[in-house]
């Protein structure tokens, strides 16, 4: 829970009871045969065990499952299970009782260990337990997590730490999946590995003698986008294809203005047709900047920076579906209206002084902004003309920073596409943030005698230009050492260029990359530059 807590969803804009029904009856007709009431924290919802009984009569339906935070379960699950709950996911971080209050912001540590025993006890095999590690807060606690499979029935499922608005996520306190089961094989040897189970999310393990298991869900370090094939709709109505994707569709506007069944299928289909291929390895892209990540997840991007909607629904429905959902024709209407307004995206989350990305201004040609003295002889190479790595051994440490720019030019067609988000590919002002981002930090594998460089920061921008149907490109980077980084500021531009023609290049192959530069260096022996 943040600590400033979250906004409460009106009442008037929740599903009612019968919309739920509703939806579930047309998606449960249409092969979907599990749904998982899930959160924020459904069981405070007054209904729930009526809802519960009435999508257990649904005829089609084979598992109606839940999860909770457990704090309400031991009070609830006998009228729950009468109903028909089929299936318990509770959520626990940690098993001290100190950090469960801090990390829920709330007591109840005992009331959630209370309820496991209850699920155990009304013959629920397993119950699954959910918990997100976080390096720092309680991936010390995985052998005791492990324990307590021994003499239980649960699947403990270990979670890799997700970037969610609000969770101030940093690449660093995410423990991979690699290195929790290395952390567990070291104290259990004996671990193997279960087979997996058509469209799981999670890699099974167990150890021979013990009650339960353990699993791993591996959504960063080894997405499972390929087999997955869930679909969400918030508590507000909001058919999400992606839990990571930022599209959303109102499926509850649409059944109060009177929607037909059949136009609620079309719009189901269309919106699923629209499922991204993949999601996790963007993320790992920014470990060196986590505000970056939170901003790529916030929404739709305008010209007035960044437009973040916060889902602060207090319930999910998760459909399954027994098979995977079919591919079906781009939906031709766009939800976020019939205006375009110009986009802009930036890897740093500006204040709203300035809210264009890059200044529009022509830029006149480089000048140096004080004594820039230049080697009469290439530095890299020796006196018998080969190739060589300069040796910076010698040199202070100093502050460096250093801005290159580039230019994509698009065409008409494509930059229409990539203006309206409306390539097959995806967003691609996003995907190319996130390349220049991760070749910042690759520029020594990538140019061969460039010395490695620590990046302090990385910030990429890009801008639509529509006189030119172009986009433009502004990378720097910065870092305190004996060189500079001036490479990484080019590579970050080149890359993030190169990646927009990768995203386009399908609609147009008439794009031009052009006016890669370097606009400005500070820092180092040789004096500041700056292409004014």
């Amino acid at each position: 829970m943040p600590e400033e807590g979250v906004p409460l969803t009106p009442r008037a804009d929740l599903l009612t009871t019968e919309e739920i029904l509703t939806l579930a009856r047309l998606f449960v007709k249409e092969g979907v045969d599990k749904i998982r009431l899930t959160g924020g924290e459904p069981l405070i919802r007054p209904d729930v065990v009526d809802i519960v009984a009435r999508l257990h009569q649904l005829e089609g339906l084979r598992t109606v499952g839940i999860t909770t935070n457990g704090i309400s379960l031991a009070r609830l699950l006998p009228p729950l299970q009468k109903a028909g709950l089929s299936a318990i996911n509770i959520s626990l971080d940690t098993l001290v009782p100190a950090k469960f209050e801090f990390i829920v912001r709330r007591k109840g540590f005992h009331k959630v260990m209370e309820g496991i025993h209850k699920a155990i006890e009304l013959g629920y095999s397993p119950v699954k337990v959910n918990c997100v590690v976080m390096r720092g807060l309680n991936e010390e606690e995985l052998l005791d997590f492990v324990a307590l499979t021994e003499g239980l029935p649960l699947d403990v499922r270990f979670i890799e730490y997700m970037p969610f608005d609000g969770n101030k996520w940093n690449f660093k306190k995410m423990v991979s999946y690699k290195e929790m089961l290395d952390t567990i094989q070291q104290h259990w040897p004996e671990l193997e590995k279960l087979p997996e189970e058509e469209s799981s999310t999670a890699k099974a393990f167990k150890i021979p003698g013990f009650r339960g298991r353990v699993s791993f869900i591996t959504s960063m370090s080894e997405h499972f986008c390929g087999t997955c094939n869930r679909l969400r709709i918030t508590a507000d109505g909001n058919l999400k294809v992606c839990l990571f994707g930022n599209s959303e569709v109102s499926l509850r506007d649409h059944l109060r203005a009177g929607a037909s069944e059949e136009e609620v299928l079309s719009i189901i289909g269309a919106a699923v047709g629209r499922k991204k291929r993949q999601h996790a390895e963007l993320f790992l892209m920014l470990q060196d900047s986590p505000p970056a990540i939170l901003n790529v997840l916030r929404g739709s991007l305008c010209a007035q920076g960044l437009r973040h909607r916060v889902s602060s629904s207090s319930q999910r429905v998760t459909l399954r579906k027994g098979c995977r959902v079919p591919q079906t024709p781009l939906l031709t209407q766009r939800w976020l209206g019939s205006g375009f307004p110009q986009r802009h995206f930036s890897s740093h989350p500006d204040s709203d002084a300035n809210p264009k990305c890059l200044s529009p201004e022509p830029r006149a040609p480089a000048t140096p902004s004080g004594p820039l003295p230049t080697s009469d002889q290439l530095t890299h190479v020796d006196t018998e003309g080969r190739a060589a790595m300069v040796d910076v051994g010698s040199k202070p440490d100093t502050e460096r920073v250093a801005v290159a720019s580039a230019v994509v030019f698009l065409g008409p067609v494509a930059f229409k596409l990539v203006q309206q988000n409306q390539l097959k590919k995806g967003d691609a002002l996003v995907v190319a943030q996130l390349a220049g981002i991760q070749a910042a930090k690759l520029t020594s594998q990538l140019i061969p005698l460039c010395h490695h460089v620590a990046l302090s920061h990385v910030q990429v921008r890009l801008e639509l230009d529509s006189t030119r149907h172009a986009v433009v490109i502004q990378a720097s980077c910065r870092a305190r050492g004996p060189t500079g980084v001036e490479m990484e500021a080019l590579t970050s531009a080149a890359v993030a260029a190169l990646t927009l023609y990768d995203m386009c290049k399908a609609v147009s192959r008439d794009i031009v990359l052009g006016e890669i530069k370097l606009d400005s260096k500070t820092g180092g022996q040789r004096g500041d530059f700056h292409r004014t």
